[in-house]
């Protein structure tokens, strides 16, 4: 006689779907897509408030309902504002929730975490290159708010108007000009809906040559947006191959909050009694910063390039890691 197969008990079923909805990271989803919906929320009436938050691409969206902290910076910078609110709020963000804000609020961040999904496999990035290429966006960094301050002092001087007309569209935002955010939430709406309108206007005039119209319009689009274009379908490939390679080596605005993160109340604890750290990397491997956690203090760490998405904690067996605050 065969043997009867066991069927899945109600019970276990019901354990693995409790495991799955108390996780942090069905959590983090939700919370990312709210946020998304929050910060271009303006078409259904919510806000705009007066706030800054520091994630990227809100700079040149028109529904956007908060604004972005590091583009803002630059843009005050040019108008000869002081930026001390584009600052605080960096700072504060920093201090108090660490870089939460990247794992849990930021559009760019929840785009990465969707191309995520692309592939089952990751390429692994060895600890020497990693160690190099998180200097990248501190180097980013340094050069905008090197072109944007010196911009400023130099207008404040009255000797800046040639150097902002080299400039050109660098001038208010040198790094928001080229960044993928900024090209994937506001230049490629607003440019296909461009397109769209024109498209209308040509077919409502009878005997125009409308694919004729079409190629003249794609030839004539600027240098500057295929590069934006370019720039964007690299940024693309780059997170489909390494989790969230933009947070880890180029972002500014992680790296600026990285500068206050080592301060900050939010942390990470290890439990080194739970913690079975012998032959297990289980929180290390599920990482998608490369945050050498089994090298941290086991009390409290706040590493610069953690971004409290959680994820160890959840893959943890142990339940050895737990958030920290303060």
């Amino acid at each position: 006689m065969k043997k009867e197969e066991e069927k899945p008990s109600a019970g276990g079923t019901l354990t693995r779907v409790k495991g799955f909805i108390l996780r942090f990271q069905t959590l983090r989803t939700i919370v990312q897509f709210l946020f998304f919906f929050l910060f271009f929320g303006l078409f259904l009436g919510i806000g705009p408030w007066a706030v800054l938050v520091p994630v990227i691409g809100l700079l040149g969206v028109p529904t956007k309902t908060v604004g972005e902290a590091f583009g803002s910076l630059q843009y005050m910078l040019y108008l000869l504002v002081p930026p001390w609110l584009a600052l605080a709020s960096i700072f504060v963000a920093a201090v108090i929730l660490n870089r939460a804000f990247c794992a849990w609020a930021c559009p760019f961040g929840l785009v990465q975490d969707m191309l995520n999904l692309v592939k089952k496999r990751h390429t692994r990035v060895s600890p020497r290159t990693h160690g190099q290429m998180i200097y990248v966006k501190y180097f980013v960094l340094a050069a905008t708010v090197l072109i944007s301050g010196t911009l400023a002092l130099s207008v404040a001087a009255g000797i800046g108007n040639s150097y902002k007309e080299a400039l050109g569209v660098f001038a208010s935002a040198p790094f928001n000009a080229l960044s993928p955010a900024d090209t994937l939430f506001a230049v490629v709406p607003r440019t296909v809906l461009e397109a769209r309108y024109a498209l209308s206007d040509l077919l409502a005039k009878p005997g125009t040559d409308v694919s004729g119209a079409i190629i003249g319009s794609i030839t004539s689009v600027s240098v500057l947006f295929w590069a934006r274009i370019f720039i964007l379908v690299l940024t693309f490939i780059l997170v489909i191959y390494v989790p969230r390679g933009w947070c880890r080596y180029v972002c500014p605005q992680g790296a600026f909050s990285a500068l206050f993160s080592r301060f900050s109340f939010l942390g990470l604890k290890r439990d080194p009694v739970r913690c079975s750290k012998a032959g297990c990397r289980d929180c290390v491997d599920v990482c998608p910063m490369l945050v050498p956690i089994l090298e941290e203090p086991w009390e409290k760490f706040t590493h610069p390039e953690c971004i409290m998405c959680l994820k160890c904690v959840d893959a943890c067996s142990t339940k050895a890691i737990k958030p920290k605050f303060p």
